[in-house]
């Protein structure tokens, strides 16, 4: 069995207030033309197919036309979850109808699931549909209010697959989860630490054949080759400019995982970071396409007249404009303090913003408050 593997593709992203569906669409084409090629046996979309829970018209359709080209005209499976980005109930109208076509959309957890079978020469292949949910989610489903981190939540529904099925047969988890050690980018929203940490031990997906995940947009393998996340669609910030997106295809063979390659995915426009001093620069030549995403350093020191403009008509997608300081350590500082702040989550920044205030730590009462403002805030982004 060939399995295609794709995940992140955030339909209606906007970056640097540009709007991304048109190079979605584009990219999409050639993905389209690869299943083609490939003749994949299923294609699986492990979650955030939108960027978010209430998605432009124009998002909407491009995956519409896409899902129907896939199922309808290729007569492909197409396995997918949602991710933190999606809003579950949206995605779940008319889940139940899809899945006499081929379409398997899975954006909320049930007790008593039943996996997406498919087979092959050498048997059955059970594709288990994990959307990504918070541990309150399985706690509720499974009645166990001592599930409070996201670790806990996915050991319980692990737990719940090797109790009710053979794992001697092929089973592949499809997933949108952050595993610990996976490698983060800067255009990854991070995970809930309400209650906990949001990371998730890999170790406990050693049985499972194959684990495909979402949420980290750099093409990785965590502890081993057969837990890997594809990558998003495309670049989505300039923290990804030297990633190499790709599309990764699986075989099965009667044992397990015989072969796993990686189909590079090229944008026609693609994100670069180029430095040089402004003369220099205007020739249009520093950059690799001069219609790229570019985030442009500039080396200059004195007073520049409209450098954006006059950049603009050498480079057109100039999204970003940077003056490089002769300070280098104090820029170096300043980009550690950045990617600090960019690690905590939002419970830690407030606490943060509170002592600088107040001179003292927040009181527990009013620690638990902030909690659940934030939770009510997340809940309802996702459109819960």
């Amino acid at each position: 069995m060939k399995i295609l593997h794709t995940a992140d593709w955030h339909l209606g992203k906007i970056v640097h207030n540009v709007h991304m569906t048109d190079d979605q669409r584009e990219m999409l084409d050639d993905f389209v033309e690869l299943v083609k090629q490939e003749e994949p046996d299923a294609v699986i979309i492990a979650g955030d197919l939108y960027d978010r829970s209430i998605p432009p018209k124009q998002a909407v359709e491009l995956l519409n036309d896409t899902l129907t080209v896939l199922v309808n005209d290729l007569n492909v499976p197409v396995l997918a979850v949602s991710g933190n980005h999606d809003s579950p109930d949206r995605l779940q109208f008319g889940s139940e109808m899809f899945k006499r076509q081929g379409l398997f959309l899975d954006s909320k957890l049930k007790k008593e699931r039943e996996p997406v079978t498919l087979h092959d020469d050498h048997g059955p292949v059970h594709f288990h549909l994990i959307p990504y949910l918070e541990p309150a989610e399985v706690a509720y489903v499974f009645e166990d209010p001592s599930i409070k981190t996201h670790q806990q939540a996915a050991e319980r529904i692990v737990a719940d697959i090797k109790e009710r099925f053979s794992m001697d047969e092929r089973h592949v988890w499809i997933g949108h989860a952050f595993l610990a050690g996976g490698m983060e980018s800067e255009s990854e929203e991070r995970l809930s630490m309400i209650g906990g940490s949001p990371y998730v031990e890999a170790g406990m997906y050693h049985d499972f054949t194959y684990v495909a995940l979402g949420h980290l947009h750099q093409p990785q393998r965590v502890t081993k080759d057969t837990i890997r996340y594809s990558g998003s669609l495309l670049k989505y910030s300039f923290s990804e400019a030297n990633h190499r997106k790709s599309v990764t295809i699986i075989e099965l063979d009667g044992n397990g995982v015989s072969s796993i390659d990686q189909r590079p995915l090229v944008p026609k426009r693609d994100f670069e970071v180029i430095e040089g001093y402004f003369e220099e620069l205007l020739d249009g030549q520093a950059a690799s396409n001069p219609e790229n995403y570019l985030h442009v350093r500039l080396l200059d020191d004195g007073q520049l007249l409209d450098p954006m403009g006059k950049l603009r008509k050498a480079y057109p997608n100039v999204l970003h404009l940077e003056r490089v300081q002769k300070n280098a350590k104090t820029d170096f500082q300043q980009l550690e303090k950045v990617k600090e702040r960019q690690k905590r989550s939002p419970e830690e920044l407030f606490m943060s913003f509170y002592e600088d205030m107040k001179g003292e730590s927040i009181p527990e009462n009013r620690r638990e408050l902030v909690q659940k403002a934030i939770q009510s805030l997340q809940d309802e982004e996702r459109g819960k």
